[in-house]
């Protein structure tokens, strides 16, 4: 229904007609917040910050960042950790898009105990898991908090316990114990299957993040800040045993968007798998014959899910939306894509990476719901919606999602 059709609408109203038009929002409270309002909001977010931010008077801190990084960012975290009598080092670079350690800053690097990122060989390289594993370094990401506007954000304010809670609810659903399948489906006709065995499936529960660990407390800590990027439902890294290992991915999903395009598909362009490679990518329209440059040969490389119920449901830049139940399938590309290159130069993953992005999927785990039509089960469990009620209405909190 347009504006003109609205206008058509009338409300007869003591003797006289009024058009719906004219009356919209007029059931609904003010959407203005008064200025007190702002200020608590506000410092909910820093609460969060400051408990992500676990600093001991003990730490060096050393700090990988890159020349796009909102300079107050580095200073909101600098000086939280001067408050802690904390002398940062700093690594400045020219790009997030590094994909090793450079040997001069090894040195530097292996004296932290305590690393803030925006690089993005932290999350994966095996030489930043040796650190955490070997020498306990607790690391946070920042790639979604990169301008300190951020702080005034719903997302933000969150309860990071909360997306930890939520976490660990999710993983009570993957059966343990025995070999499983991952299974995701949506009206579109997406049918992707992923064989799990059971010792893949402990692998990957068992990390830091799919216990719920979302403070950077516990020695060999990987967190995100801000607390949006929940841990992956498929990620090969964690989950094999040989790297070289091929899990047989097999199936076709039709993706509804990729962070790099304007917009959401219009056509239904089939993205299909065999023995986790991309072979075939249907299709006429021009996003699709993009799509088949770039990844026909690409793999799997991880799967992740929302778990932030107030992460903006349709923001999928810069790595997939990351509200709850929606998902993103991280493609490794076989070469850099001139595409990426020219519509983003300056993201903050490399050129031979893709994301696409589902809002709708259905997934289950062996006989066992995770997500349903893009709604994450978990939202609803006794244990979340009861640590929800600390903070607030947990309807509103869980399930009222932002656009």
């Amino acid at each position: 229904m347009g504006l003109s059709d609205l206008h058509a609408m009338q409300l007869d109203s003591g003797g006289n007609s009024v058009s719906f038009e004219r009356l919209i929002g007029r059931g609904l409270p003010s959407a203005k917040d008064l200025p007190a309002t702002e200020i608590e909001r506000y410092y909910q977010a820093v609460s969060n910050f400051v408990h992500t931010f676990d600093f001991k008077p003990s730490d060096t801190l050393v700090f990988l960042a890159d020349k796009l990084l909102d300079q107050r960012v580095i200073s909101a975290i600098t000086g939280l950790a001067a408050a802690h009598g904390i002398k940062p080092i700093m690594v400045m670079t020219h790009t997030t898009n590094m994909m090793e350690i450079p040997d001069d800053v090894k040195p530097i690097l292996e004296k932290a105990t305590f690393v803030v990122s925006t690089w993005f060989c932290s999350a994966w390289h095996p030489y930043c898991l040796a650190l955490r594993k070997n020498k306990g370094q607790r690391w946070v990401k920042i790639t979604f908090f990169r301008n300190l506007d951020l702080l005034h954000t719903e997302q933000a304010r969150f309860p990071t316990e909360l997306v930890g809670e939520l976490v660990r609810a999710t993983a009570k659903r993957f059966p343990r114990g025995v070999d499983c399948a991952l299974k995701f489906t949506d009206s579109r006709g997406s049918d992707l299957m992923i064989p799990l065995t059971a010792r893949m499936v402990d692998k990957n529960l068992d990390t830091n993040r799919w216990r719920g660990e979302v403070l950077a407390t516990n020695p060999g800590a990987y967190v995100h800040y801000l607390p949006t990027h929940g841990p992956n439902l498929f990620e090969p890294g964690p989950m094999l045993d040989d790297p070289n290992q091929v899990v047989n991915v097999t199936g076709t999903i039709y993706p509804q968007w990729a962070v790099g395009f304007d917009q959401p598909f219009a056509e239904r362009i089939g993205v299909r798998f065999e023995n986790n490679a991309i072979v075939e990518v249907s299709g006429q329209s021009p996003d699709a014959t993009i799509l088949r440059d770039m990844l026909i040969g690409g793999q799997l490389i991880e799967l992740g899910c929302g778990f932030n119920p107030k992460w903006p449901r349709h923001l999928i830049y810069p790595a997939g939306s990351n509200s709850p139940g929606s998902l993103h399938f991280g493609i490794d590309l076989l070469k850099p894509a001139d595409y990426i290159k020219k519509k983003m130069p300056y993201w903050e993953e490399p050129p031979v990476h893709v994301d696409l992005v589902t809002f709708d999927t259905t997934v289950d785990a062996g006989p066992n719901r995770l997500v349903t039509g893009g709604f994450l089960e978990a939202l609803r469990d006794k244990a979340v919606v009861d640590m929800a009620a600390r903070y607030g209405e947990p309807v509103d909190l869980l399930e009222n999602w932002p656009e």
